[in-house]
């Protein structure tokens, strides 16, 4: 009666009232069924229990990826050509089948999460326009003061006999050398290569067989979930190779950043490598042997990107798993229990 004179006299909404009146109650909709009207089983009672031991395996497996950072790994295209005036979104169509390709090939090892993008950037714009290499190679059958590094590129740099931070150690009682190097080029075609080119004295025949320790580009990433051609060439043993013979290795450079959780970048540089073996002659004889490193960079850059997965993501997957679970277990049980009664009346013959 209170309730119906509260609906005539007061024009406020019906929940309102209800609040006021103390039958909010109604608006449950998780309807309580009386204990007394329930029944145990011993079927329920095993998939409960094996319910939740499903339940606590995937929310510890859901709790562990959200726990741990993932790398998303994109692909952007750097037009090298300052005076390029591409159309970015055709560039994008142009070059979207070599994109996917070299994003596959330097994902080994990548979390499986993955957004692959294309679009216009140039990476590492602080740098100057510079990329840090580093090389360490051994000549065993080579003296110290007959090697050297020269350095070449497209815009006109030509330097004979590269001293800077670089350095000489002795093999095999000063019948070899080791050199180490870490040194700088162009963002543009060139090589770099080790000779006897800056040597007073030119030796009648050159042992150019070799090892090569490590051959590096940009900053070193020490990242577990990365596997990718930072060192191509480290290992790379031609010591059983003609003595006379000239190497050229093909070096196709892939532009790399990797941005942490911070936000901060580092730059690296993977490679692609094909090598050759020939001895050269010319009208004069034959040409002095050397080690050719010969490079070019990709217009493709891989971007990989440190994150976690967000909270809501982790709180919705929580829910679809415990609701889900006790929706299959209960018409699990529903069904084993229903088929159980119907077995017990054909038993006692009431099932007709």
């Amino acid at each position: 009666m209170t309730l119906a004179v509260c609906l005539i006299f007061h024009p406020c909404p019906k929940w309102v009232l209800l609040v006021r009146t103390g039958e909010l109650w109604r608006f449950d909709i998780y309807r309580k069924v009386p204990k007394d009207l329930t029944q145990p089983t011993y079927t329920g009672a095993i998939i409960s229990v094996c319910c939740c031991l499903f339940i606590l395996f995937l929310f510890l497996s859901e709790l562990t990826g959200f726990i741990a950072t993932e790398i998303v790994a994109r692909c952007l295209f750097f037009d090298q050509n300052p005076r390029s005036k591409r159309d970015p979104v055709k560039s994008r169509r142009d070059e979207e089948g070599a994109c996917s390709c070299a994003l596959c090939g330097a994902q080994d090892g990548v979390s499986p999460s993955r957004v692959n993008e294309l679009y216009v950037d140039d990476p590492d714009k602080e740098s100057g326009g510079k990329i840090e290499v580093n090389l360490n190679i051994s000549l065993p059958n080579l003296h110290c003061e007959l090697v050297g590094l020269d350095i070449q590129d497209e815009m006109g740099r030509h330097e004979v006999g590269h001293i800077d931070n670089s350095m000489k150690v002795p093999l095999n009682n000063g019948d070899g050398c080791r050199f180490e190097g870490h040194f700088s080029i162009n963002k543009v075609p060139g090589n770099f290569h080790v000779s006897t080119h800056s040597a007073t004295a030119q030796p009648q025949n050159p042992d150019m067989t070799h090892i090569i320790h490590k051959l590096s580009f940009g900053d070193k990433l020490q990242v577990q979930n990365i596997h990718g051609a930072f060192n191509a060439l480290g290992g790379a043993d031609k010591l059983s190779s003609n003595p006379l013979a000239s190497h050229d290795y093909i070096l196709k450079i892939v532009p790399t950043v990797y941005e942490d959780m911070s936000g901060k970048q580092r730059y690296s540089y993977q490679y692609t490598v094909a090598n050759k073996e020939y001895v050269a002659y010319s009208h004069t004889g034959r040409i002095i042997p050397a080690i050719w490193f010969r490079y070019d960079l990709s217009p493709i850059t891989v971007k990989y990107t440190e994150r976690r997965q967000p909270l809501y993501r982790f709180i919705t997957s929580i829910c679809a798993i415990i609701g889900g679970t006790f929706t299959v277990a209960g018409i699990l049980d529903s069904c084993i229990f229903t088929a159980s009664e119907a077995w017990k009346k054909i038993q006692l013959g009431k099932m007709q």
